[in-house]
């Protein structure tokens, strides 16, 4: 009997220990109730996000008589006309700002891609020279900066005042992106780049065929940040630039919304009431967010695993 029972007790035991810890709270699966709060409070984030987005386009695409109806922005559209982008885009200022916008973003990018993505590299190799002070200067200059008045100094000596390369050259690498891409090319099995070295590869020959392919992921998120950054930017062109001819669309924007001002050639369409000057702001507006918009869906699948891996990796 006690062999019996001493096996028994030995059963229980084992049981016991077989069973799973129970998890918090916050890892169990939702119920009906969570994932009713869960869509409720997305819905609220969508309204206030579309819900401004749906007003600036529908006044930039009404007819003045609408506006002056509603008392400003419209709501509901009663009828529609593209008079505003038709003279936003015949070539006047709008379309010139337009044009230096998206060359800047796309010259950009490709720079502040290549330098990131070379500094990165160098920085995930333990042996590369300089690693460490470079790394540590890097991480000082994320908590210490000169302030404005030396930036200006520093891109006037350099002669950069007036030119498209001072949208560039002062914003051009940020020191969060090169410590993801770093952390996601550490995470590169040793193995394929030790087999390259061995094959005779030198190391841009082992980041263009080997690491770069299979960091697609966070490559696409950085240069979604970059483009975004370069997009979105206008302070560096309202105190580097004195030609308004080379001012970007986010400048141009920003005088024709807070500034009151109008586009060069479109006095005369808005002062004899053949285009309303709240449908021409509110225009710009849709030209400024049209390329992120239609951008970020294609870049979307891969920010969860270009950004959780990268800082998860570091």
């Amino acid at each position: 009997m006690s062999v019996l029972t001493g096996d028994r007790a030995g059963e229980r035991t084992a049981g016991r220990r077989r069973t799973p810890a129970r998890r918090p709270p916050w890892e169990e699966p939702p119920g009906r109730v969570g994932l009713a709060a869960r869509g409720a409070v997305l819905a609220v984030a969508c309204l206030a996000i579309l819900f401004p987005l749906w007003i600036v386009v529908v006044t930039s695409l009404s007819p003045p008589g609408t506006i002056r109806a509603a008392g400003g922005l419209v709501l509901v559209p009663d009828g529609i006309t593209f008079e505003a982008y038709r003279e936003l885009l015949s070539g006047g200022q709008v379309t010139r700002a337009t044009v230096v916008s998206v060359c800047v973003t796309a010259v950009g990018t490709l720079f502040s891609m290549t330098v990131s993505v070379l500094c990165a590299y160098g920085l995930s190799r333990p042996g590369s020279l300089g690693h460490r002070p470079m790394l540590m200067t890097l991480l000082a200059t994320m908590f210490f900066g000169a302030g404005l008045i030396p930036t200006y100094l520093l891109v006037q000596s350099l002669g950069l005042i007036d030119t498209y390369a001072s949208l560039i050259l002062p914003s051009a690498v940020s020191v969060f992106n090169i410590l993801v891409l770093r952390a996601f090319f550490m995470g590169t099995a040793p193995e394929l780049t030790d087999s390259a070295r061995i094959d005779g590869a030198g190391d841009l020959r082992i980041l263009w065929t080997i690491v770069m392919p299979l960091s697609r992921p966070v490559l696409a998120v950085i240069s979604l940040f970059y483009a975004v950054g370069y997009w979105s930017a206008w302070f560096n062109a309202s105190i580097y630039l004195n030609d308004q001819t080379r001012m970007p669309l986010q400048v141009v924007l920003n005088q024709i919304v807070l500034e009151g001002q109008r586009p060069v050639g479109m006095s005369q369409t808005v002062n004899t009431g053949q285009i309303h000057a709240l449908s021409v702001q509110t225009a710009v507006m849709v030209l400024a967010l049209l390329p992120v918009a239609v951008l970020s869906p294609f870049v979307q699948k891969h920010f969860r695993k270009g950004m959780l891996i990268g800082a998860v990796k570091g």
